[in-house]
């Protein structure tokens, strides 16, 4: 069944939903039914066994994106091949991105079986706190200051315009996704590093801070470097190493004891300055095409 819109009770079977696949798997973060695009449901003997969420809106390159999720009580039945093939019919394809996080083997099968091949990893990587980060080493004229909220917002959104323009999400970020995260919990002003020159934003490093979860990283907190973005005309001058020492100092002395990243599993010059600062491989997701 599609929706556009979820009414109250099955918004919060999906968010039971959601809440028991993340305690069997880590994972997804929310256990909320997201908001926008369209739902599909599937349901066996009238329980909920399994979600899927379609991002109508698409990604940078004009794809849709969906989420798909099984309950873990109705895993083995082919739920998900249900919900992969209703997807399939309804957009074109080459136009549908479906998310499989933790490179799932069932996930694998379903792809190959329904004729999606793998078209992005996304890597997850992680390292303990390390007291070997050295102080910030940033390029003559360039300083560094925190985000100010009501102040900053245009010209981060115009420099990540700038650096992220060849990547489907991150791109496509606006003023108004960005004032929005800053309503949220998490959001830490103080943690989010702004590099200018001659008063122009050129560079930034914005940090998160993950709640303990039982199933993830030993049950402790875990600080990210969410985003690193560096202006076009102030890179290959160690700018971007410099904002993520910034940022890596900063969650050590917040206490934490451990450090994850996303980044493509094609972006090698950016995996090898994090595997210089201590990064390893934890975990990826894949991004199937159809």
């Amino acid at each position: 069944m599609w929706a556009e819109e979820l009414d109250e009770t099955t918004a919060r079977e999906v968010g039971e939903l959601l809440f028991a696949a993340r305690e069997a798997d880590g994972q997804p973060e929310g256990v909320t039914a997201p908001r926008g695009g369209l739902h599909l449901l599937a349901r066996e003997s009238g329980e909920l066994a399994g979600y899927a969420h379609l991002d109508t809106a698409g990604d940078s390159f004009g794809r849709q994106v969906a989420e798909l999720i099984v309950h873990p009580d109705h895993r083995g039945r082919d739920v998900g091949t249900r919900l992969a093939r209703a997807l399939a019919d309804r957009v074109p394809a080459k136009e549908l991105r479906v998310w499989a996080h933790g490179d799932h083997p069932a996930a694998a099968r379903i792809a190959e079986r329904e004729g999606f091949r793998r078209a992005r990893e996304l890597l997850i990587m992680h390292t303990p706190v390390r007291d070997d980060w050295p102080e910030p080493m940033l390029p003559p004229g360039i300083s560094l200051r925190a985000f100010v909220p009501g102040q900053d917002e245009q010209a981060m959104i115009e420099v990540n315009a700038r650096a992220f323009d060849w990547h489907p999400e991150q791109g496509s970020l606006s003023v108004e996704d960005l004032t929005s995260a800053e309503a949220e919990s998490w959001f830490d002003p103080a943690g989010f590093f702004l590099a200018e020159r001659d008063g122009r934003v050129v560079g930034f490093h914005w940090t998160k801070v993950h709640p303990a979860h039982p199933r993830r990283f030993g049950g402790e907190p875990v600080g990210e470097v969410y985003v690193v973005g560096v202006d076009p005309d102030a890179q290959n001058g160690g700018l971007g190493k410099a904002l993520t020492v910034a940022g890596l100092r900063y969650l050590r002395e917040r206490g934490l004891g451990q450090v994850i990243l996303y980044v493509e599993s094609d972006n090698l010059p950016a995996i090898a300055v994090y595997g210089r600062l201590g990064f390893t491989r934890y975990r990826s997701d894949i991004q199937y095409e159809h």
